[in-house]
């Protein structure tokens, strides 16, 4: 029997914090049998969820500007949240880039996101991913520690409604006896998406309250204009490339589509921000 009311939501909210990260979740949670539309639901906390791990990379950040440098810093709160999530979009990211930046053709490029060995593509895509992400918060950092702890919550936030919003707008393209053997929420309702967007919002409103005066009032109403238009490009961008290259998305594509979001957020936060300082 499915539970009901604010169980449910705890079951699905508790179910994305499984799916996306190592952290442990609750006995009844982790026993519970698993329903693929449960986990469909539950892609509506995945920017929460991201929230989450980005305050916990902001708290590592914080903590370690006060012994060494800004960029050491951004490093280590990188691996800190690296290891949170077990590096679950890093390798998507890989994976979407061996495969369709080549000129393979569909049925090629899914056996490619399936091999665990790593091509040049890929491998390129990883290290900038990674250096982007260093150098920008290391940035902000510089100009602002709890500017830069904000920026990395958002953009944790943002990076994963980005890819939810984008699950919502394609049809799965995987296989499914893989899909079977590698659990993925495949069909997300619009209301879903919308709800993964409002916590970005939320996430948004919050941090400009929070830091000001340390932070610029005009400064933080010119964020989400440019912010959004941004995600909103990459989004279409990512879904007219998928439709044409594979005929929707899949795991990997969804992590490439997360690691694209959090760079594009941590660039806005840089434009907006550090120019001014």
């Amino acid at each position: 029997m499915r539970p009901a009311g604010l169980t449910r939501e705890l079951q699905l909210f508790f179910l994305a914090l499984q799916f996306l990260t190592r952290l442990p979740v609750p006995r009844w949670v982790a026993r519970a049998p698993f329903e693929a539309q449960s986990l469909n639901c539950a892609a509506r906390y995945f920017a929460l969820v991201g929230a989450l791990v980005g305050a916990a990379g902001a708290l590592a950040a914080l903590l370690a500007v006060r012994l060494w440098p800004p960029a050491v810093a951004a490093t280590l709160a990188l691996v800190f949240t690296l290891w949170l999530t077990v590096c679950f979009h890093e390798d998507g990211l890989a994976d979407t880039f061996d495969a369709l930046l080549g000129a393979v053709p569909r049925e090629k490029a899914l056996l490619i996101m399936k091999d665990s060995r790593i091509g040049s593509y890929g491998a390129a895509a990883l290290v900038l991913s990674l250096l982007l992400r260093v150098l920008l918060l290391a940035e902000l950092l510089r100009v602002q520690p709890l500017l830069a702890a904000w920026a990395l919550i958002v953009a944790h936030a943002a990076g994963r409604a980005a890819a939810v919003v984008l699950m919502s707008s394609l049809p799965y393209a995987g296989d499914e006896a893989h899909a079977k053997a590698k659990p993925l929420a495949r069909s997300v309702r619009a209301a879903d998406a919308a709800w993964a967007v409002v916590t970005v919002l939320v996430v948004l409103g919050l941090g400009s309250i929070g830091l000001q005066p340390s932070v610029s009032a005009a400064s933080a109403a010119l964020l989400p204009l440019p912010g959004f238009a941004s995600l909103l490009l990459l989004v279409l961008a990512l879904r007219a490339w998928l439709r044409r290259r594979i005929g929707g998305f899949t795991g990997d594509t969804l992590g490439a589509c997360e690691q694209l979001g959090e760079i594009v957020s941590l660039l806005i936060f840089v434009a907006v921000f550090a120019a001014c300082a």
